[in-house]
């Protein structure tokens, strides 16, 4: 619902591709660094990532979304983000980030490890935060309705 109230906010000015990582066969980084030496760059693992890295090649700007199990993004999207462990990710042209979680949890701190390493990424790669909407107490399907997270991330879309 949090990307999708996005997308709307978004779509009008720009094209937007929703990369829902779970519909992708993404193997973890096994830290080979066979890609590294690679002339074409590509992973030794046959799965479904060159998909996102050729979709990646085309975009302009990253939304990472992700629902918050145990202070961590989801197990899907952080395969794909170490998968990033490799040299082609220099050939991107995203220069702008956002950042789009919700969690069970109310404690201030829930969304502390990501925001750091969220933080790291921007830095690293030289990205301009768009910014974030991150939505606390979000337990059930449904739950991120209450409160302003979906008119939240409809204007994060628009403004950017």
């Amino acid at each position: 619902m949090l990307v999708d109230a996005f997308v709307k906010g978004a779509s009008p000015k720009h094209h937007v591709e929703v990369v829902s990582v779970h519909d992708y066969k993404i193997n973890p980084c096994i830290g080979c660094n066979s890609c590294f030496v690679r002339e074409d760059h590509k992973c030794c693992q046959k799965d479904d990532m060159q998909i996102v890295y050729e979709k990646m090649a085309n975009a302009e700007m990253l939304v990472i979304a992700s629902p918050v199990y145990f202070y961590g993004l989801s197990a899907q999207l952080k395969a794909v983000i170490d998968r990033f462990h490799n040299p082609i990710r220099d050939t991107f042209h995203i220069h702008k980030m956002a950042l789009l979680l919700v969690g069970a949890a109310s404690l201030p701190e829930l969304f502390d490890s990501i925001l750091t390493q969220y933080e790291l990424c921007l830095k690293f790669f030289k990205l301009e935060d768009m910014g974030r909407v991150l939505v606390r107490g979000a337990k059930d399907k449904g739950d991120v309705k209450n409160g302003d997270a979906l008119k939240l991330a409809q204007e994060l879309g628009q403004r950017i």
